[in-house]
Formats: structure tokens, C-alpha cells, sequence
């Protein structure tokens, strides 16, 4: 009865049964202690209610805009960032099952054949001839590492870590990926309205040019206030051609974000009016966010690595323990019973000098937990920071918008009134020419102080998360 088989597995179940994992077991850490973002949270920021809530997945969603949510599902389809990352995260679940073999048998089967022939002097003096002949080997072989140590299952462990930062990398990336498809979307809604704005001015400033002229005409003023309010017409138009080129360049950007080549890109015009502001932000806790943001939890995933490494390298300070098993038929005449052969062996290998150097590998390793646990902590402040400073600027991007806008309509009246009395003949061109200025430039400053609130209405959204 060929009873090496039963051998083999009784020795797999035995270790499956007894062995142990040297080293640490991964515990989670424990994030620095904060209950809030900001020194004296608020019901409101940037005139806007704080719900306390997950971001949703799709947040994008929140600003109401068809065209920004159509650009969303080409850029998840498209984006070359978010296949690289796919393909990591791919390759990362293979290795993780490469490492779970290593806690089975690893079985071939080996064959073989081949012609021989023996020299008359290879038996001595005894004068004898062996014709040539063929001989054939054929049969199994198992080979089997005894995990006691848990050396193989520490190494499953961290590349289980692994794939699970490769996950949350992917995460990232889908996160910066949505959140820059966002902002290009929200800068050239922008430029789009500062250059309606401009357009407008440049308006003004041609009814500027013939009111002037007409006062000429009448013997009212002079050349030279004509040529000034020639001037400011000619260095508005100027800001025309930077516009564009500023336009062109983000639409590039966010063409590439989309998957597609800038030169087949073609989006309809829309402006920060198209599109609507949140009226109620999310908030996530400070002891859920370091359970939702990808960059803290890739982090946790790197610690987790690194506390498996602690295992790996206690595992190699402990004997090494094979099985080795073979069933081989050596025969001139292929499946011939008589022919058959099998061996069972165990093999024990333990360290005994190496120079310190196990030692220093398994000190290593645990300076490299904490070094990633230092990481860790890092990466978590840096999310509380995050979160707290989108949180202020929203409150003054608010106030900001507010003083614009009174800066707008204070601009506004104070142009009607220099006309007034340019007609009236109380005012010259000069006044006329400061007022508009002011007016433009209060204009521009609305439109930007607008996007700046939508931008970090975006920001927010991604320091949660997503």
C-alpha cells in the first residue's frame, strides 16, 4: 500500500492544527484625540447650514449642474489615472493569492527519458558488454513547508496589507480625479464670466468713447479727455486675448482629466450662474473621518504591512521545517509495477550564526512600524488640518462675496452718477474714466470671490473624503 500521501497530509493537518504566528498582531491605531475641526464649531459656515453626514460618493451632485454630472461619468469611464490604479489594485489580489499557495504542497510531476550506454571498463576487470539502452523515469513530487512559525501566514497578512492600500489608493485617485474634473469645470465656468464681465465693460466703455465724443462734438471738453476714454476702451480689450488663452488652457485640462484628446474636446459655454451652491455642507466627525478618508486609511493599510514585517522577520529566527516527498517509476519497460519507487523525507533547518544579522532585520522592521505609525498620525493631522481650513475659508469666502457685491452696486451707482454730471457739465471725462474703473474692477472681484466660494465648497468635499 503506497502510503506516502497519507504521510503528507496527516503532516498538513498537523500544522495546520499547531502552528503559531510569531510577532504582533496588527491592532488599529488610535488616531489623535480630537472632537472638532475648528476652535468653536458653527452652525453655519459661509452662510450654508453643517449637517453632520457622510459626503455622498457622488457629491458632485450636490451642485445641480447636468453638464458637470455627464463630465463626471466620462471622466470614471476614461481617466487613465483611475485604470493604472485599477491595474495595481488587480496585480495586488494576485499576489495575494501567490502567497496562499505557499501554505499548500507544492506538487510537480517530473518525467523523463533517455538512451545509455556503457563503456566496457565501467564494471572493472570483469570483461562485460551491456548493449545500449532506453530507460524511462516518470512520477510525482510534493514539496511542503511546516508554516509553525506562521512565517508564510504573516506574509499573507502583509499582502493582504498591501492590496488593501492598493485599494485605497485607488480610492485616492478616484477622489483627486472627480475633484480636479470639479475644479477645471468650476475655473472654466469661471473665466467664462469674467469674460462676459469684460465684454460688458469693454460695453461701457465704448458708450463712455461716444459720450465723450458727443460732448467734443458740442464744444464740451476736450481731445484729450477723448483720446483717455479712447485709452481705457483700448487696455480693457486687452484682457480679451489672456482670457481666451486662459479659457483654451483649462478646457485642455480638464479634457485630459475626461480621457480625450484636446483637439476632439468640445463643451458648451456655461458660467458660475449655471450652476447652483450647495445649501447644506457635510460634516463628518473627526473620529469618522480617519474611517473614511483613502489617504488615512492607505495609511493604516502601510502600519498593517509594516506590523506583518515584525512577524516575517521573528518567523526566520525559528527553525525551517520541510517535507519532501516523491513516488517515481525508474524502469526500461514504462509502467511496470515492479519498477515503482517513493521517499519521505523531513528536513530541519535552524539558524545558528549569522553575524546578528536576523536580529538586526527583525529591529529593523519594528523601527519601520513606527516609523509608519509616525506616518500615520502625520497623515491624520494633516486631514484635521485640511478640514479646518476649508472650513474658515468658507466662512470669509462668504464675506468676501457679500462685500463684493456691495462694492458692485456701490461702483455702480457712483458711474450713473459721474455721467449725470459729466451731461450736466459738472464732472470732467477724469471722473467718468476712476469711476468706471472702479466699477470693473469690483465687477471682476465678484466673479472671483464666487468661484473661489464654489472651489472651496469642492475642497471641502474632498478633505471629508469624498
Amino acid at each position: 500500500m503506497n502510503l506516502y500521501p497519507y504521510y503528507l497530509f496527516f503532516g498538513v493537518g498537523i500544522n495546520l492544527l499547531t502552528s503559531c504566528a510569531v510577532g504582533p498582531d496588527f491592532v488599529k491605531p488610535t488616531a489623535v484625540p480630537s472632537k472638532t475641526y475648528t476652535a468653536k464649531i458653527k452652525k453655519q459656515f459661509g452662510g450654508r447650514d453643517l449637517k453632520l453626514k457622510y459626503v455622498p460618493t457622488n457629491w458632485w451632485t450636490s451642485f445641480h449642474s447636468s453638464a458637470l454630472n455627464e463630465m463626471m461619468q466620462q471622466g470614471k469611464k476614461h481617466n487613465y489615472s483611475l485604470t493604472i490604479m485599477q491595474e495595481n489594485l488587480a496585480q495586488a489580489r494576485e499576489m495575494v493569492k501567490v502567497a496562499k499557495g505557499q501554505l499548500w504542497p507544492q506538487g510537480t510531476l517530473d518525467a523523463g527519458i533517455g538512451r545509455q550506454k556503457y563503456g566496457a571498463a565501467s564494471f572493472g576487470p570483469i570483461d562485460t558488454s551491456i548493449p545500449a539502452f532506453t530507460y524511462y523515469q516518470i512520477g510525482p513530487s510534493a514539496n511542503y513547508i511546516l508554516d509553525v512559525f506562521g512565517g508564510t501566514r504573516r506574509t499573507i497578512e502583509k499582502q493582504q496589507a498591501i492590496a488593501d492600500y492598493q485599494q485605497q489608493e485607488l480610492n485616492a485617485t478616484y477622489l483627486t480625479v472627480t475633484g480636479n474634473i470639479a475644479e477645471a469645470f468650476l475655473e472654466i465656468a469661471e473665466l467664462n464670466s469674467q469674460l462676459t464681465a469684460t465684454q460688458e465693460i469693454i460695453l461701457d466703455d465704448k458708450k463712455n468713447v461716444r459720450l465723450v465724443r458727443k460732448a467734443f462734438d458740442l464744444g464740451a471738453t476736450t481731445q484729450t479727455q477723448v483720446l483717455s476714454a479712447q485709452s481705457q476702451l483700448t487696455k480693457d480689450e486687452t484682457l480679451l486675448p489672456p482670457l481666451y488663452q486662459r479659457i483654451k488652457v483649462a478646457q485642455s485640462k480638464l479634457s485630459i482629466l475626461l480621457g480625450i484628446p484636446p483637439a476632439h474636446f468640445k463643451i458648451d459655454t456655461f458660467r458660475l450662474k449655471d450652476i447652483t451652491l450647495p445649501k447644506e455642507l457635510p460634516l463628518s466627525l473627526p473620529s469618522k473621518l480617519v474611517h473614511k478618508r483613502p489617504d488615512i486609511l492607505a495609511a493604516e493599510s502601510i502600519l498593517h504591512a509594516a506590523s506583518a514585517d515584525i512577524g516575517i522577520a521573528t518567523a526566520q529566527l525559528y527553525p525551517n521545517i520541510t517535507i519532501s516527498a516523491t513516488a517515481m517509476q525508474e524502469a526500461l519497460i514504462p509502467f511496470n509495477g515492479s519498477s515503482n519507487a517513493w521517499s519521505l523525507i523531513g528536513n530541519l533547518t535552524t539558524p545558528i550564526f549569522n553575524g546578528g544579522a536576523l536580529h538586526a532585520q527583525r529591529r529593523a522592521s519594528i523601527h519601520a512600524y513606527q516609523s509608519a505609525y509616525a506616518n500615520y498620525q502625520q497623515i491624520v493631522l494633516n486631514a484635521f488640518g485640511e478640514v479646518h481650513d476649508v472650513l474658515y475659508a468658507l466662512l470669509h469666502d462668504e464675506e468676501e462675496v457679500m462685500l463684493q457685491k456691495k462694492a458692485v452696486n456701490t461702483a455702480k451707482n457712483s458711474l450713473k452718477l459721474a455721467r449725470v454730471s459729466f451731461n450736466e457739465g459738472n464732472v470732467g471725462v477724469l471722473e467718468i474714466l476712476n469711476a468706471e474703473r472702479d466699477y470693473a474692477q469690483a465687477r471682476l472681484g465678484y466673479v472671483r470671490a464666487q468661484a473661489q466660494r464654489y472651489q472651496d465648497t469642492v475642497k471641502l468635499y474632498i478633505a471629508l473624503g469624498g
